[in-house]
């Protein structure tokens, strides 16, 4: 009888702590749902190292099935992932399929006419962190422009979000528009890359040809024999209660769970002078400068692979370790984003006019600090002493009127419905 008692115990703190009984299916593992959907067609593909299906990509067990991939589409890493961040990807034949990758982080961030000639039907699976600076949903909306723009079927294969399970951040001010934050959303926005699709698409946040388009092939359902134009594949067994651990590193600098729950909070750090942990083994981990006093924690960063360059290579750097179980980071996260780092070290920073990278042009609002955080405000909050507590309430006004409209594009019940 005790042992059963304990069983139980243990089985409620499991549902408690969001990680599901059941193992989740991410969309391109429910292959029934969209295989006949390819069947005789000639497909484009914009996938990377995650588009897995089991151990094996995507693109793999497509030519294993028989399917007739003819173009894949890359994005900020490249195709097989380990190109640095923010690294421009030239286009090339992969040398395992003898498939052209086009890269859409380089030359070009939207595929072309020309790329797309003779391409039947497009196929969509990355997998996402959920924070509005990560690029591959910039390149998402692109992808769906062009297959609106060319009307060309389109297919995303949905994947679950690891911190899908909160809402938070500072909505982007869309003056302050840019491949690290394209439309109003907090940097943590909650929504799996297929419900995010769904978002830009139905509040007509694409390019004006593309929402004409979309919104012909909504009128377009209505009638019975109407083909599709763009189709989500869901997750099985999901829903934004749920802990997810990504199986694949999503890219070379989110190499666990603990970097990709901290990454929202730390990647401030990028628009500074500090080190944001690149060239360690806990990038978005570990974070400081060699001015910071020597009694903090201590490293140093060397050039690695998919982080070749970046601040402070070689010099003992002093800051913080936020590393430890996955459990442990979460705990601290704490479902929000955490300022008090990011003001603990500008306190702490000796030459507070150099914090922050101020670009040529000498105009903060010009900086990668203010594309960051998507706006102009952060920065000044922070160095007029403004506390944590305010600049949250801030945020409060725009991010209330963003959880109403994320609401009309769920796919999954939501953590609020538990």
């Amino acid at each position: 009888m005790k042992s059963k008692i304990i069983l139980f115990v243990c089985l409620l703190l499991i549902m408690q702590n969001g990680y599901s009984q059941k193992r989740i299916i991410p969309g391109a593992e429910r292959m029934d749902q969209y295989l006949p959907l390819l069947k005789g067609k000639s497909v484009a593909i914009f996938a990377n190292q995650t588009s897995v299906v089991g151990h094996t990509l995507l693109v793999d067990t497509l030519l294993k099935r028989g399917i007739k991939v003819v173009r894949i589409f890359g994005p900020e890493h490249g195709f097989r992932g380990n190109a640095d961040a923010g690294e421009k990807v030239g286009n090339a034949i992969d040398k395992e399929t003898g498939i052209e990758v086009i890269s859409l982080y380089g030359k070009h961030s939207k595929p072309t006419a020309e790329d797309l000639k003779g391409v039947d039907i497009m196929l969509f699976d990355i997998q996402d962190v959920g924070v509005r600076f990560y690029t591959f949903i910039s390149s998402m909306q692109r992808y769906m422009e062009a297959a609106f723009e060319n009307s060309i079927p389109l297919i995303i294969l949905d994947r679950p979000n690891p911190n899908g399970f909160y809402v938070d951040g500072p909505v982007l001010d869309t003056k302050y528009k840019s491949f690290v934050g394209m439309q109003p959303i907090p940097i943590v926005y909650g929504l799996t890359i297929g419900e995010y699709a769904r978002m830009i698409a139905g509040e007509k946040w694409l390019s004006d040809s593309a929402n004409e388009k979309y919104a012909y092939y909504q009128q377009a359902k209505k009638t019975v024999d109407s083909p599709f134009h763009f189709l989500i594949i869901k997750n099985e067994n999901y829903d934004h209660n749920n802990k997810y651990i990504l199986p694949v590193k999503p890219s070379p600098n989110l190499p666990d769970i603990q970097s990709v729950y901290l990454y929202p909070s730390t990647c401030f750090f990028e628009g500074t002078t500090l080190s944001e942990g690149r060239g360690t083994d806990k990038p978005f981990q570990v974070f400081g400068a060699p001015s910071l006093p020597k009694n903090l924690y201590s490293f140093t960063p060397n050039p690695t692979e998919g982080a070749k360059s970046s601040k402070h290579y070689g010099q003992v750097c002093y800051g913080w370790n936020l590393s430890g179980t996955p459990a442990e980071v979460a705990h601290t996260v704490n479902k929000q984003i955490q300022l008090k780092w990011l003001l603990e070290a500008y306190r702490l920073f000796p030459d507070k006019d150099s914090f922050f990278i101020v670009p040529k042009s000498g105009e903060m609002e010009h900086s990668f600090f203010d594309k960051l955080a998507g706006n102009d405000e952060l920065w000044r909050q922070i160095k007029n002493g403004v506390s944590e507590k305010e600049i949250r309430a801030s945020w409060e006004p725009a991010l209330n009127n963003y959880k109403k409209i994320r609401k009309k594009y769920l796919l999954y019940k939501d953590f609020s419905d538990k």
